[in-house]
């Protein structure tokens, strides 16, 4: 979840205690948020950044502490694409001008997000060959960072999901077009940031599985795009939806994206990942146990809650570690938590 509190993309001590509060409270696996590879690759100017050398220090302190609290921790490597040049959403949304510190959005056509959105520039070979190196150099930094997985951000009408969706890719060149020219650069940055990862490491991608709109990007297409990436080496697809046009038609309800992370993990052979309104120990136990997703990913649920999955254990009459500090208010049959040391 975007913090939206950085300088120039820094992690700092607001990142430190949200994530590191999440992995006291029991969580698996921490994921800091969509952190850009390139300063125009941001949102806003509030986003966390991974696109020069002088950012590890401050990642590798958050990736520190998640380890010490027995937790995997990851990154998640985005480019905004068309939806760049934003303000934070702390005040009202709009398009921030250059005198501002605003700056020129790209996309692969020149299709604006909205009427309120920047109308991006399209990107030409070389751009596009930049922003791919950009994300090999960003996976070789969260490598030296100690993350022990990498998210590769394909969602949420992105950079690299807008070159996925007919909606926002009208090119005609050998990224436009059919499916197999719309999911060049997705391949591409994989095959980038898979070459630059330890190859005992896993690498994540985040895709939207449908765009909830006419003529956009679909399941069928998601599938399609879950096995190639399985062949470039992807060891996890995150299955969300939306995002790609304001328009889009969400039939948001609980467990609503659930279906497609199912129907990809049964048709690609690739594990998946099931997130979107699951809220209770109850509905994510059953996801796993069903065998609709191998693992269950929370975000507004674990703001609500940081100790979401303390709580679940005690629900499900399971046991969980709690940190030593914090046993005093635990059940008298919890387990404190030992240092994890990452290999």
């Amino acid at each position: 979840m975007c913090q939206y509190s950085s300088e120039d993309g820094f992690a700092n001590d607001w990142h430190l205690v949200h994530l590191g509060g999440r992995a006291q409270g029991g969580a698996g696996l921490v994921t800091l948020e969509a952190s850009a590879v390139l300063p125009e690759g941001r949102i806003s100017p509030g986003d966390l950044g991974i696109w020069k050398d002088e950012h590890i220090p401050g990642l590798e302190r958050i990736a520190r502490f998640v380890h010490t609290q027995g937790a995997r921790v990851g990154i998640q490597l985005a480019h905004a694409g068309r939806k760049a040049s934003m303000s934070t959403p702390f005040i009202k949304e709009r398009l921030l001008l250059p005198e501002e510190g605003g700056w020129q959005p790209v996309g692969p056509s020149a299709i604006a997000f909205s009427p309120h959105y920047a109308v991006p520039a399209a990107l030409d070979k070389a751009g596009i060959d930049a922003i791919v190196e950009a994300f090999r150099q960003a996976a070789c930094r969260a490598a030296r960072a100690g993350f022990d997985f990498v998210e590769i951000h394909a969602a949420h009408g992105y950079l690299v999901h807008e070159f996925l969706s007919p909606l926002a890719n009208h090119r005609t060149d050998e990224y436009g077009g059919s499916l197999e020219n719309r999911s060049r650069l997705a391949l591409a940055v994989v095959d980038a940031v898979r070459g630059a990862w330890p190859a005992h490491l896993p690498v994540f991608v985040r895709i939207s599985a449908t765009d909830w709109a006419e003529g956009g990007w679909n399941a069928d297409e998601a599938v399609a795009l879950a096995r190639p990436l399985r062949e470039h080496g992807v060891d996890l697809v995150d299955v969300s939806s939306g995002g790609l046009v304001p328009y889009a038609a969400v039939p948001a309800r609980p467990g609503f994206q659930v279906p497609f992370a199912a129907r990809i993990r049964r048709e690609s052979g690739i594990a998946t990942a099931a997130v979107g309104l699951i809220t209770t120990p109850a509905q994510a136990s059953a996801i796993v146990e069903k065998g609709e997703a191998d693992i269950v990913l929370l975000a507004r649920e674990m703001l609500r809650d940081p100790y979401w999955p303390l709580h679940a254990a005690i629900a499900l009459g399971k046991t969980a570690s709690w940190p030593k500090q914090y046993l005093r208010a635990a059940p008298s049959h919890a387990p404190a938590r030992a240092e994890f040391a990452r290999s």
